[in-house]
């Protein structure tokens, strides 16, 4: 059942509350916060049409999880942090449980929520994205910042570089320059790239990007006389391919360039042409491409026309692009916590309170994720009381001009580096807020 929603002001959220049909007795509600609409709306389009097409798979294909039928609507945001919270509001009591989970898709919007997680007990999955150090769950126990962070993103991608210059000691000296969305999202990054420039020797500059990223003559007009050696994107959106035309306009050469995951999707590339090629960037594991699951999705939900995609996006989700396949490991990860959450609280619609215990207990084996038709995009993967990301891995992709070429084998992220960073980040958060972080040995 898919109730779609797309509210755009506060008097528009109160307008349509009441014009929304209530949940059928027995449903599981699932909110989506998007954004179809705005500057973000050509990255936001295809993750929104995954998350929505896997749940509708799970419905037509499985009749629910474990027969409990998923009722899903769609809140547009325009990855405004004020109406992402306006939505939030709006949905995380609707139905007799409440909202199972919420996935904001914005750092921005994370921040505010994970303010406000606890005191609803609203679990947050926030699929490499968010607050860096919510990784403790002893501190953060609302929040599952699944398979990566940003600090494990600038590990990765630093990895990557000094392999390319021949190993670590290799950037000593070097000048690398990061081009970030001047906004949570794109600052997150900075404290780890600070952290190994002080390890490892090179030099490192942070360059702003003012929303929404179309204006950035100035920012690479720099890089031009300061010839970093390697730049990194943090960008998201039409930022991403302005960037790489701006690299192309001043000569800087795209294959020195790494984006982040978010940085690195078909919507990034294709708008820069020929420009574009060389440009590499970080994969949240997963790349472009057709698994198991598209043929089941082609089946029960793009054939009989039950795709959230409209007629000229479908391509998109039968070609598999990254992220539309982003949108169905998120949705898959959601529902295997929910199904996890059922073996000990029973197959009915469960509260948000519940689901936490499903995630912070998800343990996805191989054969699970093979059988869920995974297989090649995610990797084994284990929540746990004090590990709320459960994954350092990440691959690098290249654009060849026409395809995405996966250019490496699975970096694993230095824990012995990020680890206290997140311990000690996570408890200046709880100093902060006078919160009392949990014992993880006395959980189950």
């Amino acid at each position: 059942m898919f109730r779609k929603t797309l509210v755009t002001a506060a008097v528009a959220v109160s307008a349509i509350a009441g014009a929304i049909p209530a949940l059928a007795e027995g449903e599981q509600f699932l909110p989506a916060l998007v954004y179809r609409t705005g500057a973000y709306a050509v990255n936001g389009v295809p993750f929104a049409n995954g998350v929505a097409d896997y749940w509708t798979l799970i419905n037509e294909r499985d009749g629910g999880i474990n027969g409990v039928k998923i009722a899903f609507e769609e809140c547009e945001t325009g990855y405004a942090t004020d109406k992402g919270v306006e939505c939030y509001e709006r949905l995380k009591s609707k139905g007799a449980t409440g909202a199972g989970y919420f996935s904001p898709l914005s750092t921005g919007i994370t921040l505010a929520l994970t303010e406000k997680a606890p005191g609803d007990k609203m679990t947050l999955l926030t699929l490499g994205y968010g607050r860096s150090e919510s990784r403790d769950g002893a501190v953060f126990p609302y929040s599952f910042i699944a398979l990566g962070s940003y600090w494990t993103g600038a590990d990765i991608a630093m990895q990557h570089i000094a392999k390319e210059f021949g190993g670590r000691d290799k950037l000593k000296g070097k000048k690398i320059s990061l081009v970030y969305h001047d906004s949570p999202y794109g600052k997150e990054p900075i404290p780890a790239l600070e952290a190994l420039a002080k390890r490892d020797g090179f030099e490192f500059k942070a360059i702003p990007v003012t929303h929404p990223g179309l204006e950035q003559k100035s920012q690479w007009l720099s890089i031009r006389q300061e010839k970093p050696d390697y730049v990194l994107l943090w960008g998201w959106g039409s930022m991403n391919a302005t960037s790489i035309s701006e690299a192309a306009a001043v000569n800087f050469p795209r294959d020195k360039m790494i984006g982040v995951w978010w940085s690195g999707a078909e919507p990034d590339v294709l708008p820069a042409g020929e420009k574009a090629a060389g440009y590499k960037a970080l994969l949240l594991q997963h790349s472009a491409g057709r698994f198991g699951v598209h043929d089941a999705v082609d089946k029960f939900v793009i054939a009989p026309g039950k795709s959230a995609a409209k007629p000229d996006e479908i391509a998109q989700s039968k070609d598999g692009q990254v992220l539309y396949n982003r949108g169905l490991v998120n949705s898959m990860i959601g529902v295997e916590a929910i199904r996890t959450a059922q073996s000990k609280f029973g197959k009915k619609p469960l509260k948000s309170e519940e689901v936490r215990w499903g995630f912070e207990n998800l343990n996805l084996t191989a054969e699970r994720i093979k059988e869920l038709g995974f297989e090649g995009m995610v990797a084994p993967f284990k929540f746990t009381c004090q590990d709320h990301q459960g994954a350092d891995l990440a691959r690098v992709h290249q654009w060849d001009g026409k395809a995405w070429k996966v250019v490496s084998d699975m970096y694993t992220a230095d824990r012995g580096l990020l680890d206290p960073m997140v311990k000690d980040t996570a408890a200046k958060y709880a100093a902060d807020r006078k919160i009392e972080p949990r014992d993880c040995s006395k959980v189950n």
